[in-house]
């Protein structure tokens, strides 16, 4: 189209200039015109060879190296300065089996994985470091909770059942109580490098729970794991981080087993769903010398191993068991150990299409350092050990259990109720205070507002019993709301 316009047009302009020309012009000038319109004509032709030689380039397709050379090639540098490398694409990783639960507080982001197995396998949040193949995520969680308590709960901050106040001690009663903390509040940084050899990781996490008023750092998190090898501050390698029901209160049932400490620990994949764990760990044996001349001393460290089975489909089964030796020095009764061992067995199970039930059942002899219930600030003395009445250190031995159910009402709805009960036997030489049994109760409606932000309300109970078989109980009503950048 375009070439038979441009070839009418000059022919037009051509047969006007020569018609003019003839009109006005002698004979002799019209053979000098004759002779320039032929010269036209050529550059003409000439023109339109170029004009169809182009319009074919234009519409051939472009080489794909050339254009792949185009898009990918960074121009060069020839100024000294260092170049920016654009960052690989996306990685995606390897999902774990075990499901990432919804809950108010997540202790299954942090847990040390097999491998390099992930519970999210886009890695939102995380940004690549240029020029490497590291992978890093910030991440806050402001967190504020209300509480308002039926009576003196003994720690105004968490539902702690082995700080309640009993009948006729100082503290019990005092009337209605409330207090709001945001002393829940985290900060928590993560490295991966999932396509390195070794999938190395590094995790830190801290919260303001720490000793002293106010917002006191305490430390949650920090370790590194690389090549299945896990060394630093972290849970135990016979707990299970992935039981934990959701629960509002911060601190959770009173039966799970909790306890972070400096461990070092070694996954092993044995295949068909299974993996195995095994760890050395600080003793910190907590023996009760109330009424001896005793004190207590750590000569092993503690060690522990678990086997998992984990399904995507039907959830997880966690089996361990762990060893120790307890000792204590007294002038009286001269130095002393005693042997302490404990096994744990949990699971939590996918139930219908998004319900979930957490499970768990604890016994041993000299285990209550692990227990979530193990509080300094109860008013009692060490719980793994004490001096019987013939001066014999003996191994306290701990029950426990836990339930967990948790049903999903709409994609932003859902429901938790939990219980855990706690036994701790006890010896002649504990004080009447010492610890004894407990019981935890809770029932909660969570709504996640948005993707990032929730708020949950929940009712509590809990009940106290010591050695003396005094008892106490509290009721706390609470309203906490956690917001997470990522």
């Amino acid at each position: 189209m375009k070439t038979r316009f441009i070839r009418s047009l000059i022919a037009v302009l051509a047969l006007t200039a020569v018609g003019a020309a003839q009109a006005q012009a002698p004979a002799s000038e019209i053979e000098q015109l004759k002779a320039a319109m032929q010269a036209m004509q050529k550059n003409m032709e000439a023109m339109q060879r170029k004009l169809a030689d182009l319009e074919k380039a234009q519409a051939a397709p472009a080489p794909a190296a050339a254009t792949a050379a185009t898009a990918t090639t960074p121009a060069a540098d020839t100024s000294g300065a260092v170049s920016f490398v654009a960052p690989p694409q996306p990685v995606v990783g390897k999902a774990t089996p075990v499901a990432s639960r919804d809950s108010m507080n997540d202790h299954q982001e942090a847990a040390p994985r097999l491998d390099d197995l992930t519970l999210d396998p886009q890695y939102h949040g995380f940004i690549p470091i240029p020029n490497t193949q590291v992978l890093v995520k910030f991440n806050a969680k402001p967190r504020v909770d209300l509480m308002q308590d039926s009576r003196n709960a003994g720690n105004p901050d968490r539902f702690v059942t082995a700080t309640i106040p009993v009948e006729g001690s100082a503290d019990y009663g005092g009337g209605s109580r409330f207090n709001a903390t945001t002393k829940g509040s985290s900060l928590s940084a993560e490295m991966r490098a999932p396509n390195l050899v070794g999938s190395p990781r590094f995790v830190y996490n801290n919260d303001f729970f720490g000793s002293g008023s106010g917002m006191a750092y305490r430390l949650k998190q920090l370790y590194g794991t690389f090549f299945n090898l896990t060394a630093g501050f972290t849970f135990s390698v016979w707990e299970d981080p992935d039981i934990w029901p959701d629960t509002v209160d911060f601190e959770g049932p009173n039966s799970v087993i909790f306890a972070r400490q400096p461990t070092v620990r070694y996954m092993v994949d044995l295949g068909n769903q299974w993996q195995f764990n095994v760890g050395l760990q600080q003793p910190g044996a907590e023996i009760d010398t109330t009424n001896t001349d005793a004190t207590g001393v750590n000569h092993l460290p503690d060690v522990g191993f678990n086997f998992r089975w984990e399904d995507a489909n039907r959830g997880h089964i966690h089996l361990a068991a762990m060893f120790r030796e307890l000792g204590a020095n007294s002038p009286t009764w001269g130095e002393q150990t005693t042997v302490g061992w404990g096994i744990n067995a949990a699971a939590g199970l996918n139930v219908f299409e998004k319900d979930s039930m957490q499970l768990q059942v604890t016994y041993g002899d000299g285990i209550f350092k692990w227990a979530n219930d193990n509080f300094s600030s109860a008013g009692f003395a060490g719980g793994d050990a004490a001096f019987s009445a013939t001066g014999n250190l003996e191994a306290l031995t701990y029950t426990a259990y836990l339930f967990g159910y948790t049903h999903k009402w709409t994609d932003v709805l859902r429901s938790t109720v939990s219980y855990g009960h706690v036994h701790l036997s006890s010896e002649a030489s504990q004080s009447a205070a010492a610890y004894h049994e407990t019981t935890y109760v809770s029932a909660n409606i969570v709504w996640q507002m948005r993707k990032r932000l929730s708020i949950g309300f929940e009712g509590l109970y809990g009940e106290k019993v010591q050695k003396d078989n005094a008892r106490g109980d509290v009721w706390r009503f609470q309203t906490a709301m956690v917001y997470s950048i990522f």
